[in-house]
């Protein structure tokens, strides 16, 4: 079985894609895009008695800025653009390849960017409420400080994992 050379130009090509927060690992927006889609599920299959508490709310709220970030995260980044060959090459090579955080430290961005969601999109919860008449008391305080705790959380553990500057 022979490759085309075309396809193999086109595959490397693609290896050497980056985005400015590291190397282009398809894993990463999608893995987030996932959780994003699975964090809207737990939502959606909630009870309908239990789908506008705190709880669930959150997951809705989280499940927004998840899935934000992973379509984010499928950008081609600008970093290599007016380079030359000789310098587009020295760029690509592995001694200045951006490094991954972390998976701790991944694991808290993602924890800092779910809690993000409730923390900044609460006023939201006024929108349900103008939509639907029967929901008068949206659980505004409740969703607002779970997000809070959430961000802050991850913002810790993030500071906790993440390696000391070197100067």
């Amino acid at each position: 079985m022979t490759v085309h050379p075309q396809f193999l130009n086109i595959l490397e090509s693609v290896r050497r894609l980056d985005l400015n927060d590291g190397p282009l690992d398809c894993r990463r927006p999608g893995c987030t895009i996932s959780l994003a889609t699975a964090a809207l599920c737990f939502w959606v299959f909630s009870p309908s008695e239990t789908k506008f508490t705190a709880i669930p709310l959150v997951f809705a709220l989280g499940s927004l800025t998840l899935l934000l970030k992973g379509i984010f995260l499928l950008r081609k980044s600008s970093e290599g653009l007016g380079l030359s060959e000789l310098e587009l090459a020295d760029l690509s090579s592995a001694t200045n390849r951006k490094r991954l955080p972390s998976i701790a430290t991944q694991a808290a961005q993602i924890v800092q960017d779910f809690g993000t969601g409730a923390f900044l999109l609460w006023p939201l919860l006024n929108v349900g409420k103008d939509i639907d008449n029967t929901w008068n008391n949206p659980p505004h305080f409740p969703v607002f400080l779970t997000g809070a705790v959430l961000f802050l959380l991850g913002w810790l553990i993030r500071r906790l994992t993440s390696s000391p500057l070197r100067p």
